[in-house]
């Protein structure tokens, strides 16, 4: 592994683990020998980073130089704590994980008064009811929107009927129990909400549809604000 990104890893393992982290935490994260983490230790802080602790006794990422400084009133931090712990109760494992890396970041650029306030935030987010578990996995929807890429997939409505479909996926949207699949379906040739729970299987397509992507989208939310 080159250094650089040897040095990222130690970094944001500084940034998300529970601190004081061990020597051998933080070795065991990076892949590392101890020796060689405490010589990464020391050039983290010779390029910025304030880093409490020693070895025996365990490090604290007290001022992260990778990020710029954050500041935000009570309310406004508060705000953003509970939609990243919101995306963890709701989301599937991969965006709950990036929830959690996110808050870390985050607390990390605050001044120390702040992130007493962060680690003490009153609004929590729970769900008393499990969202719909889906049958494929969310991050190939995400990537194919992210991407513009039409995807292949095998819808079952509310009949049990399942037809095969090439959709051009436009966003997602939590609800309350299901998550939907904002997509043009080449099928039905219109806009169509696919819950994400009755989507059997899917697949990426080769079909870019990049150049249709902003026209689509336009007309898709002028539908459902009543334009048309």
């Amino acid at each position: 592994m080159a250094r650089a990104d040897r040095l990222f890893r130690l970094l944001q393992a500084l940034r998300t683990l529970p601190a004081p982290v061990t020597a051998a935490r933080l070795a065991a994260e990076t892949g590392v020998s101890p020796r060689t983490l405490y010589r990464d230790i020391e050039a983290l802080r010779a390029g910025g980073a304030l880093i409490d602790g020693e070895a025996g006794f365990g490090y604290r990422l007290v001022e992260d130089p990778g990020l710029p400084p954050q500041m935000f009133d009570r309310l406004e931090m508060e705000a953003v704590l509970l939609g990243l712990a919101e995306v963890r109760v709701a989301g599937d494992p991969a965006l709950a994980a990036a929830a959690r890396a996110a808050q870390a970041k985050l607390i990390a650029t605050l001044p120390e008064r702040l992130q007493r306030q962060a680690l003490h935030a009153i609004l929590l987010a729970y769900r008393t009811q499990a969202r719909q578990a889906p049958s494929v996995d969310p991050g190939l929807l995400r990537q194919a929107s992210w991407e513009d890429r039409a995807l292949d997939i095998a819808y079952e409505d509310a009949e049990g009927a399942v037809t095969a479909r090439r959709v051009l996926p436009l966003g997602i949207v939590f609800l309350e129990r299901v998550m939907i699949l904002l997509a043009w379906c080449c099928l039905r040739e219109d806009f169509r909400q696919f819950r994400i729970d009755r989507i059997r299987a899917a697949a990426l397509a080769d079909e870019s549809f990049r150049p249709r992507r902003v026209v689509l989208l336009r007309d898709y939310i002028a539908r459902l604000s009543g334009g048309r």
